[in-house]
This record gives C-alpha cells, sequence and structure tokens, in this order.
C-alpha cells in the first residue's frame, strides 16, 4: 500500500504482457499523453508514467514528419482517422482481453 495525495492506495501487481503491452500502446500512439493512455487502460497515470521511464521510451520532440505538398481532401483525413482509430480500438480491446484473461486466472472464489 502507499499514500498518494493523502490517500491510501493498494498497489497492484501487473502481469509483465500487460505492462508490455501499455507501454508498446503508448509508443504506437505519437500523440497520445501518458495520461491518455492510462486513462484508456483504466490504470494510474504515475504507474505507465514508471513502466515507460523504466523501459527507456523517450519522444523525440517536433514533429515526425514533413507536411504532404497537397493539403488532403477531407474524405482523406476521415479516413485516415477513422483507420487510426480502429487501429488503437484494436490494440487497446487486445490489452484488455489478455489482462482480463490474467485476471481471472487470478481470482478464486
Amino acid at each position: 500500500m502507499e499514500v498518494e495525495n493523502g490517500h491510501l492506495v493498494v498497489m497492484k501487481n501487473y502481469p509483465p504482457q500487460f505492462t508490455a503491452d501499455a507501454v508498446a500502446l503508448y509508443e504506437s500512439r505519437p500523440e497520445a499523453t501518458i495520461r491518455s493512455v492510462a486513462a484508456d487502460l483504466g490504470i494510474n497515470p504515475e504507474t505507465l508514467r514508471n513502466w515507460v521511464r523504466a523501459v527507456g521510451v523517450s519522444r523525440p520532440r517536433g514533429r515526425r514528419t514533413q507536411e504532404p505538398s497537397q493539403p488532403p481532401t477531407p474524405l482523406e483525413t476521415e479516413n485516415a482517422a477513422s483507420r487510426k482509430k480502429v487501429r488503437e480500438l484494436e490494440e487497446e480491446r487486445e490489452i484488455l482481453r489478455k489482462a482480463a484473461k490474467c485476471f481471472a486466472g487470478e481470482t478464486r472464489w
């Protein structure tokens, strides 16, 4: 147990595969913050931040790609956003599926 902001917090032990998947999800989303990925996974942002630091993930500052010469059409923009969202949701679902499987094995009523 740990005290955080004056509240007693129970420290959870996450399976190694879940931690690795969570860090990989953060790495795969250059625009996402630790806080947003942690919220998506239902974990404490500081926990994810510690995992990211332990692995040594760092993100370069500034733009990652050059701007295209022609601006995308609204349909291209919408399609790209939709494909990106589908990929993110599939990754999250897979991580949560693995976590549920691990935690279901730990729970013995």
